[in-house]
């Protein structure tokens, strides 16, 4: 009786600890479920990884960069106030930058105002340059020590959810210009960053100014490699729906351009068929700056261009900053080597470098030592012929000439 429940007794055991070992193989796969369910959640939300090698995320959210852009009179600033505004009633923790050196006063705070770094007109008396001029040098001056701008948004990245960036007045000034793209870039490379494209909707209801502005929208969207919104703005006065239905209907679009009989109606029928591809990559929202409608949305909507950052644009990113590091070491690489070379071709002796300005001193000093031999035996030349008392045809000139002269004062 004994000997039978030791053995019920083990074989209970054996049950147990096998139960037990199963228990714990599920808990570890629900541990990695879980896991791998909490760090496709904080990918969407734009949370970093750990770069402590453990596996677990950091729970650090990186803040939506909104870089504001458009023509002058859409409504840009007007827009960034009602943004500012919206932010702070709906507890968004949003950051505020001003990259605008002109402006004289702005209608919401800044967190981070270029003037601050850079004064304007100073900038102008200095280098002599005009208020384009002035607001290019500005910015250029500016985008030299904005990697400082970068570390105090990173230091701050826990506690943002949106970053609005203004920019200046004239567009091309920001899209087209080195310090445009510095700054562009910097913000790409570091955080998911948007650029709204501000359009100015009841001018936009002309079928040529429309296409001016979705040509204008192209060319940013090609520059900044970035995702794009089409922020029509002033939907309060028009509302936006025309500019909708253009870029999904083709025709409609082809029957609004063929009212208008001027010259430039045929080229705006054939740009329209060349950007019908293009509306398809594009996110649209009409918003009011004056009454705040379609803040919302537009919110909505930077949340899935921040998805499509993370899924596509940073990838290409990711791909041509490798391509830059590899090209840059292979230019660096290949230096060391003409340096490997030129050391062996010289033994280690001291090599004269010729720029090439010490043969120009040569040949000048030579020159000029030639024109001081020929100049000197021009003189004695001229000398010899005196001594020897030759007469030249122009002595003779100016021995009547002396005689005209003696003969007009003489008595």
């Amino acid at each position: 009786m004994n000997v039978d429940n030791g053995s019920e007794s083990a074989k209970l055991d054996n049950s147990s600890m096998q139960m037990d070992s199963d228990d714990s193989s599920d808990q570890v796969k629900d541990n990695e479920k879980e896991k791998e369910e909490l760090t496709e959640t904080m990918n969407k939300m734009h949370i970093e990884g750990s770069s402590s090698g453990n596996g677990f995320p950091n729970v650090r959210r990186k803040p939506v960069i909104i870089i504001v852009v458009g023509m002058a009179g859409s409504g840009k600033t007007t827009l960034m106030h009602r943004l500012v505004a919206h932010t702070h009633i709906k507890n968004i923790r949003g950051y505020v930058m001003n990259l605008d050196p002109a402006v004289m006063t702005l209608p919401y705070a800044s967190n981070i105002d270029i003037r601050d770094t850079v004064k304007y007109k100073e900038v102008m008396k200095q280098f002599n340059l005009g208020p384009n001029g002035g607001i290019l040098t500005s910015m250029n001056l500016f985008a030299t020590k904005f990697n400082e701008v970068i570390s105090m948004i990173e230091r701050r990245a826990d506690q943002l959810d949106y970053v609005l960036v203004d920019t200046p007045g004239q567009i091309e000034i920001f899209t087209w210009s080195a310090s445009g793209a510095i700054i562009t870039e910097a913000f790409a490379s570091t955080f998911p960053t948007v650029v709204a494209y501000v359009v100015d909707t009841p001018r936009s209801e002309d079928p040529t100014t429309f296409m001016s502005n979705m040509l204008y929208a192209c060319s940013i969207l090609y520059k900044t490699r970035l995702p794009l919104i089409l922020t029509f703005n002033k939907v309060d006065v028009a509302a936006h729906q025309f500019a909708l239905e253009w870029m999904e209907d083709f025709e409609a679009f082809q029957t609004a351009a063929s009212s208008d009989q001027s010259y430039t109606s045929t080229l705006t029928q054939s740009l329209s068929l060349v950007l019908d591809e293009f509306y398809n990559n594009l996110k649209s929202v009409g918003v009011s700056a004056v009454s705040g409608a379609g803040m919302e949305a537009f919110f909505k909507v930077v949340e899935a261009s921040a998805d499509e950052y993370m899924n596509t644009y940073k990838a290409d990113l990711d791909k041509r900053r490798e391509e830059k590091q590899r090209l840059e070491e292979e230019r660096r690489r290949g230096d060391m080597d003409k340096l490997r070379r030129d050391l062996e071709k010289s033994g280690g002796e001291t090599v004269v470098l010729n720029t090439g300005l010490k043969d120009k001193e040569k040949s000048k000093s030579k020159s000029m030592m030639d024109e001081e031999d020929e100049i000197e035996e021009d003189e004695v030349t001229d000398d010899d012929d005196d001594d020897l008392g030759i007469y030249t045809e122009d002595d003779d000139a100016i021995d009547e000439d002396e005689d005209e002269e003696v003969d007009k004062f003489g008595l």
